[in-house]
């Protein structure tokens, strides 16, 4: 299994960047790479929470099922992400320091079939997509992308509606953050 790490201090309090992480339907608010994400299970987000997800990946949409394995507010999210090409499970830590909060992600990558041997160029594009999404999500919830930094943005998972401008960024290569790393 490959592994994707890093991490990003967002100028925000832990609870207020976990809530709103932990919550699957947030990141196409930061993250231009996915298309769109619905929540699937019933109830909030917490251990158990499924949600369904399209990406842009290599040009293409791909769709991943994205599974909260751990759930410790404010401090932990566990996930697997299920998609056709990879699987992706992981771990974000958020960790409350001088001025705000040290999110840190870990992803083990383990992709399919002809992807298998190309592991080494998929890690190497998911740090790349990661950091840009985490990134994206510190300027987003420290005031550079308006709206509110609480509460589930529905955005239906079906086609992509046109959008100008934008830029690619990805959880672990997987989820295009871990959403959209799946079809790189």
């Amino acid at each position: 299994m490959a592994r994707i790490e890093g991490q990003v201090v967002i100028g925000r309090p832990a609870a207020e960047v976990f809530d709103f992480v932990a919550d699957e339907r947030n990141e196409p608010k930061y993250n231009p790479r996915v298309l769109g994400v619905r929540k699937t299970s019933p109830g909030p987000p917490g251990a158990g929470a499924t949600y369904e997800a399209r990406a842009r990946a290599a040009g293409r949409p791909v769709t991943m099922t994205i599974r909260t394995t751990g759930y410790e507010r404010p401090k932990r999210l566990d996930s697997v992400t299920t998609m056709a090409a990879m699987d992706v499970r992981g771990t974000l830590t958020f960790e409350p320091v001088p001025g705000g909060t040290r999110l840190s992600w870990s992803w083990g990558i383990v992709p399919r079939g002809w992807l298998r041997p190309l592991t080494r160029v998929l890690t190497r594009i998911g740090d790349r997509r990661e950091r840009a999404s985490w990134d994206a999500l510190k300027r987003f919830l420290e005031g550079g992308a308006g709206g509110s930094v609480t509460g589930g943005g529905e955005r239906p998972a079906g086609p992509p509606a046109r959008r100008a401008g934008g830029h690619g960024q990805g959880r672990p290569v997987s989820g295009a953050s871990r959403t959209e790393q799946a079809g790189t």
